[in-house]
């Protein structure tokens, strides 16, 4: 069984036990959260689309912690004598593991 959330503009595909990083939010470890954008369902049933959401469709999450990404290295030249600058970004993401789909 999967579904299809949206959270943050973004799409994820969701099952039940599975980690996802979603965007930063301010929640401390064991929260829920519930996920009422879902775009399509897929069970036993068969799969279920929604035109553009499911109506009574949600996705329950607990939140697990926040955690950083990867630096990413931003670099800008110039065609000056020394005109270069260099500074580094890490993301912030939440992670929260996907209790059930209802």
């Amino acid at each position: 069984m999967y579904a299809i959330v949206v959270d943050g503009g973004r799409q994820y595909r969701v099952e039940p036990g599975m980690e996802v990083d979603i965007d930063f939010r301010d929640l401390s470890q064991g929260d829920q959260i519930t996920f009422d954008k879902v775009l399509a369902v897929s069970g036993s049933e068969g799969l279920k689309l929604g035109s553009p959401t499911l109506e009574g469709a949600t996705v329950t999450a607990s939140v697990i912690g926040a955690k950083q990404d990867k630096k990413i290295y931003v670099q800008k030249f110039r065609r000056r004598k020394h005109s270069k600058r260099r500074t580094g970004h890490r993301q912030i993401h939440t992670r929260v593991k996907i209790e059930s789909i209802a």
